[in-house]
């Protein structure tokens, strides 16, 4: 029988959690979190459900329709939540359901309420509160709280008035999103170790005449076999279909002397991961090939380098930048000076977009790159993608061996006390193990990269 909400070991990890927002609210602030919906594919088939990330944060719940509350300071506890009542004829066609009576005990928290009863019970738990925190981006909720403000209201004689301020649930808890327990760094490790093995699979997969999506499926079979799924849809593109960034098509035939772009990440746990890899599909790089993509790994190298505590988010971004406009200066590609060329931005013909982004429960993880529009500084905990590229469009002013070509290479680091740590370390990256890689002269298992 399938596990409902966390594991009793990880339960106060979900606590301690709630307790953090709680404190980042104050004690006269409410926050409401809604769980996400069921969404239908056609008729009565449901597409796989996927657990808002916010949600299951603050519960580990991965049922569908539920709603937390919290209400500091409240006589009959701090932490509500709103489950659908168990269901014997749902049960039988579905699976087990946690139900109001087992949800304090698994969930850890004061109180459950039946989803249904919502629109009786919430108004109540809005009493004596002075903020109500819930996301902005989710309408029909909005909508919903200011029907509940209006039956608050009804006791304006007595003293008793809604909340009179409104605010984004975003705010406090994606900075507290931001920074990864250990626990969640556990859980990052281990997404990142299951990308790593589909990638080292995908490149001894790699050879003339593959599809994309025959390299797709063998980085699928590796999630499923860890009990994952892709934590976005893979991106496996050949010759010049690697200078569309967020290529999906996957529809292409490998051929000898192209290169293929590998973007692709496991969700394990509600974690993800993100790893892009470049292959020579001959397994052998030719002279252009290695000419810029040396260049892309001097940069990654560079930009990972940078990152440590009270470092600007910005800073591994410009370290790249610099590499990245020197190279394409020596190769011929634009016009120098370097330093005129990164000031007009020169290099973005090639290299259109920025260096990283956080990572967390979300491919692309919440939380704010800049503060009082300043670039945030870096902080231990935090957990961001390095992934620097360079793309000559098929049809460039260029010298025509370098036409078609896309490169980009990604890893995911954490920020630790004494600088970084790589947590996809294990995939090859360097033109030497690549190719000992694809021709069955290198195991990355059995010799451990640095």
């Amino acid at each position: 029988m399938q596990a409902i909400g966390p594991a009793p070991a990880e339960r106060r990890e979900y606590q301690r959690r709630r307790k953090r927002l709680i404190k980042a609210i104050g004690k006269r602030g409410v926050a409401i979190i809604p769980a996400a919906t069921e969404q239908w594919r056609n008729h009565d088939n449901p597409w796989p459900f996927r657990q808002s990330s916010d949600f299951y944060y603050l519960t580990g719940l991965a049922e569908p329709d539920a709603l937390l509350v919290l209400c500091p300071k409240r006589a009959e506890g701090d932490v509500v939540c709103f489950v659908s009542p168990r269901d014997p004829e749902r049960e039988r066609w579905e699976g087990p359901q946690l139900g109001t009576e087992r949800a304090p005990a698994v969930l850890g928290v004061d109180q459950a309420f039946a989803i249904d009863e919502i629109d009786e019970q919430l108004p109540g738990l809005l009493r004596g509160y002075n903020k109500l925190y819930l996301p902005f981006d989710d309408h029909a909720l909005v909508g919903r709280a200011l029907g509940w403000f209006d039956d608050v209201r009804r006791g304006a004689r007595a003293g008793i008035l809604p909340p009179q301020t409104l605010k984004d649930l975003s705010a406090p808890l994606h900075e507290l999103r931001l920074l990864k327990s250990a626990h969640e760094v556990d859980r990052l490790r281990r997404a990142a170790a299951v990308s790593a093995e589909a990638h080292v699979a995908a490149a001894r997969g790699v050879h003339d005449g593959i599809w994309e999506y025959e390299i797709a499926a063998i980085m699928q079979k590796v999630f499923a076999s860890a009990h994952g799924e892709p934590s976005f849809a893979p991106i496996v593109a050949g010759g010049a279909n690697a200078c569309v960034l967020h290529y999906r098509a996957n529809a292409a035939e490998l051929k000898d002397g192209d290169l293929v772009l590998v973007d692709a990440g496991a969700e394990v746990d509600y974690y993800a991961g993100d790893i892009t890899r470049t292959w020579p599909v001959s397994g052998r790089f030719s002279e252009p090939q290695r000419e810029l993509y040396q260049l892309v790994l001097d940069a990654q190298r560079a930009a990972i380098e940078a990152i440590a505590p009270d470092v600007s988010f910005n800073a591994p971004h410009e370290e790249a930048v610099a590499v990245i406009t020197r190279g394409l200066v020596e190769l011929g590609l634009i016009e120098g000076p370097v330093e005129e060329a990164i000031e007009e931005g020169r290099y973005r013909r090639f290299f259109m977009h920025r260096t990283g982004h956080w990572l967390g429960s979300d491919v692309h993880d919440v939380g704010r790159y800049r503060v009082d529009g300043d670039w945030r500084p870096l902080e231990p905990g935090m957990v961001m993608t390095v992934e620097p590229g360079i793309y000559v469009d098929p049809d460039a002013d260029v010298p025509e061996a370098y036409r078609g070509i896309g490169i980009r290479i990604e890893d995911d680091v954490l920020v630790t006390e004494e600088g970084h740590e790589v947590l996809t370390r294990q995939v090859p990256k360097t033109i030497d193990e690549i190719e000992a890689l694809m021709n069955g002269r290198f195991d990355p298992v059995k010799e451990p990269l640095e």
